[in-house]
């Protein structure tokens, strides 16, 4: 069995998702995001804006400053991307519905979802029903026009978490695949029938049986990992330990994963078949809390030391080093976290806070950081960079900004 050296694992991973790519040298188009999403896998949406939201950070984070209605048009006019529960809530290449069908499948039976989204399919399927007709019928909707139309517009109440019955109702459709997301406004989903909005030919494709599409989300998953363990393997597209175990057993019998150990890994590990050993990863990123690389924090400390804990639910009092904050990859490993808001009425990117990681070099990475935040800010259509004195990377920081 093979052995790998930690930094060896790092390389791997790194180039795995896409690091170890050039960035583009001039104006990013569809083939990079594209080159992208076939790193990743997926992109995880996420509602949080105090910086920039989740799915688009990864594409910065790997190809630089883009237009950010690339994705958008990407996703919602080219179908190049749909959005399902793959990670979290992502945007998934339409290629990977039909290795999905078998979870939509287990919702319709509410075998899956939320326990309050299948106790009002339980409860009220009068409502799912009327749902799912008035889309029929009448076209795309949100959430808001269907509450407004099914529910009277009244205040939701009940034990919804405070949405109306209508959102619920669309939360179970959306688990099952009945509907889909036809387009966003903002941030807000329109929803539509899949057959009027996925590409027929995607539709048209034979549905897996659910151990062959769980076997190959996990080799996907493998491919997007590059060295992963089982657990690594399980949390990329959250499938169950023995729905897992089976497709690893598997994937190794037919040489798509190739058993290794990790250097101070305690469990066994997988190398996907093929996978890009780069001689150095000379990327320098910010990468969003969401991001593939850092999601699954177990795997982030044991490949990279770095402890990490997003504290937004956390109690301002209580944080250690910020509300939302960011790790910077830098020179192969995670030099430093950064706690950012992105001041839109001012005009300024606000560091809030800035902290170094331990063996880091404060000057290397101070520069290197602020090069990638100048760049962030001119992205985001920002003018300045501003370092607060919070953090003990900030007074390198601040004079490298400066």
């Amino acid at each position: 069995m093979e052995r790998l050296s930690l930094r060896t694992a790092r390389r791997v991973a790194l180039a795995a998702q896409g690091f170890a790519d050039p960035r583009p040298t001039g104006a990013v188009d569809r083939r990079h995001l594209k080159r992208v999403v076939g790193r990743t896998g997926l992109l995880q949406v996420d509602s949080v804006n105090v910086f920039e939201r989740a799915h688009h950070l990864p594409l910065f984070s790997r190809l630089g400053p883009y237009d950010r209605e690339l994705l958008p048009l990407a996703a919602y006019r080219h179908r190049d991307l749909f959005e399902y529960w793959g990670h979290e809530a992502s945007l998934l290449p339409v290629s990977t519905h039909p290795l999905l069908r078998w979870r939509m499948e287990q919702a319709a039976r509410l075998e899956l979802g939320w326990g309050r989204v299948t106790r009002v399919a339980r409860e009220r399927p009068d409502v799912v029903t009327a749902v799912l007709q008035r889309i029929t019928d009448g076209g795309p909707a949100t959430a808001g026009e269907l509450h407004t139309e099914l529910d009277g517009g009244a205040r939701p109440a009940g034990p919804w978490w405070d949405w109306s019955l209508a959102k619920v109702a669309l939360e179970q459709l959306f688990w099952s695949g009945r509907v889909t997301t036809s387009t966003r406004r903002g941030f807000t989903r329109v929803y539509d029938l899949p057959e009027r909005v996925l590409p027929a030919a995607v539709l048209a494709l034979p549905t897996p049986s659910p151990a062959d599409a769980q076997r190959e989300l996990v080799r996907l998953a493998a491919r997007s990992h590059g060295v992963a363990t089982e657990a690594d393997l399980r949390d990329y597209y959250r499938l169950k330990p023995d729905e897992t175990r089976r497709a690893v057993a598997d994937l190794v019998e037919s040489g798509d994963l190739l058993p290794v150990t990790v250097e101070g890994w305690r469990s066994p590990a997988y190398l996907s078949a093929g996978s890009r050993v780069p001689r150095r990863v000379r990327a320098s990123a910010l990468l969003s809390p969401f991001d593939p690389l850092v999601w699954y924090r177990d795997r982030t400390a044991r490949l990279f030391g770095f402890d990490y804990r997003i504290e937004i639910y956390v109690p301002a009092p209580k944080r250690v080093h910020g509300y939302y904050v960011l790790p910077f990859l830098h020179a192969e490993a995670l030099r430093a976290r950064v706690d950012l808001k992105s001041d839109r009425q001012a005009g300024v990117l606000r560091v809030l806070a800035s902290w170094l990681e331990p063996g880091s070099d404060p000057g290397d990475t101070a520069a290197a950081l602020a090069a990638e935040l100048e760049r962030a800010a001119a992205w985001q259509g920002l003018s300045a960079v501003l370092v607060e004195p919070r953090g003990d990377l900030a007074p390198a920081l601040a004079a490298a900004v400066t």
